[in-house]
């Protein structure tokens, strides 16, 4: 934290007075902070805190130029090493999530490269209204990351999901977000397998699902940011390949299965986030299957189970599972982990807004060895890829797995 710059966007809403407590947190942890209020946040606490905290000017109007030779919301832009908009309403969050810029917070907010933090704030009612959901679930595909709002009671009188995330908690995720070092997974090797597989039906016909391979491609991506070596082994083609990937391309579920087991012993840990097709059709023709009249009936056959198969190896590496599920998800995940020997699942409803398939949002849960899970709210699947990586390291450093 010593020395990071971290912007400080705050709008109007009562939680206002924990961005005050929050500025002075971040002061003591060393980050250097500057603020920027928008004139509604004004109204419930004056400018002036927030410039004895932060001992720095307090920013409001886009037109107030305080000093001649910078133009302050691209200076402010490029100054910040991360943005927490904390508290955000559902004002702010709109505008963003539809690129309107019309003052201080939301023209420096377009024009940062920064990483942007997004703390709501609001009535569990307004927080829970499709707009709103769908303006997160937009910034989220924008990679923008959110810190989700505590349930209890409100300022309103409601009970309910709304309150601003406690200025301690804020204060130790930068804290995380700062001390991940680029080469946490130096010396990994991680199989990565992305996207659905292809099973022919005759020459021009085939059955496949709808994965997109968006969150194998992100996982191979993040894990070489952090220092792995990744074997990417996936069907896709529409996906540019993360630069130093191995990329081996497949087609079938058995080409996966082939290609898997001839380099699993190279891995430490392998992902099996890719959409394997749980069947094929058992004969396929060499020719294309005319139309004819009245029915078209195709026997299918099992394909095999590659988590399971790599459960059972005594050289197993960090194994973890996908499960793409539609209901009971906990008692889909658990019994998951059990029956393939994995060490971790990470599983999603693909009925919920923003966490289905071909999106570049997921909600994930992640369900581990030793018994506990943790929920990750609406993220971009890259920041979702990143937390699952995070948690696969913890546990290696932890011991949680016996592998190799």
């Amino acid at each position: 934290m010593l020395n990071k710059n971290i912007l400080l966007c705050v709008t109007g809403g009562i939680a206002v007075y924990k961005a005050a407590a929050l500025t002075s947190k971040l002061i003591q942890s060393g980050a250097k902070v500057k603020v920027i209020m928008s004139k509604s946040a004004c109204q419930f606490v004056t400018p002036l805190t927030f410039q004895a905290l932060s001992r720095n000017d307090v920013y409001i109007d886009t037109f107030d130029e305080k000093h001649p030779e910078v133009i302050a919301h691209i200076d402010l832009a490029d100054w910040a090493d991360l943005v927490l908009v904390a508290p955000a309403t559902a004002n702010v969050i709109g505008k963003l999530a539809n690129g309107i810029a019309d003052d201080m917070i939301t023209t420096t907010l377009l024009a940062t490269t920064a990483p942007v933090w997004i703390a709501p704030a609001m009535n569990v009612h307004m927080y829970n209204h499709p707009a709103v959901m769908k303006n997160i679930a937009t910034l989220a595909s924008f990679r923008y990351q959110f810190i989700e709002p505590n349930e209890g009671f409100l300022a309103c009188g409601y009970v309910g999901k709304g309150r601003l995330e406690e200025p301690e908690k804020i204060v130790s995720l930068v804290k995380d977000y700062f001390q991940t070092k680029r080469d946490t997974l130096a010396g990994q090797t991680i199989l990565i397998t992305a996207g659905p597989t292809k099973e022919m039906m005759d020459p021009v016909r085939y059955l496949t699902n709808r994965s997109s391979g968006k969150m194998g491609f992100a996982l191979a991506e993040e894990a070489i940011k952090l220092g792995a070596n990744v074997i990417l082994i996936s069907n896709i083609e529409s996906l540019p390949v993360p630069e130093g990937a191995q990329f081996i391309k497949i087609v079938s579920a058995e080409d996966m299965y082939n290609a898997v087991m001839e380099h699993y012993q190279k891995a430490n840990i392998i992902i099996k986030s890719a959409a394997v097709a749980d069947y094929r059709p058992k004969e396929v023709s060499n020719q294309k299957l005319k139309k004819k009249d009245g029915n078209l009936m195709i026997e299918f056959e099992r394909t095999k189970d590659i988590l399971f198969e790599l459960g059972q190896r005594e050289d197993k590496p960090f194994l973890v599972g996908f499960a793409a599920e539609t209901d009971k998800i906990d008692e889909y995940a658990w019994s998951k982990l059990e029956r393939k020997n994995a060490d971790m699942i990470v599983a999603n409803d693909v009925t919920k807004e923003g966490a289905g398939f071909e999106g570049d949002t997921n909600i994930v849960t992640i369900y581990k060895k030793d018994h506990s899970r943790l929920e990750l709210p609406l993220l971009s699947k890259h920041d979702a890829a990143h937390k699952i990586l995070m948690e696969i390291h913890k546990a290696l450093k932890e011991g949680v797995s016996e592998c190799k």
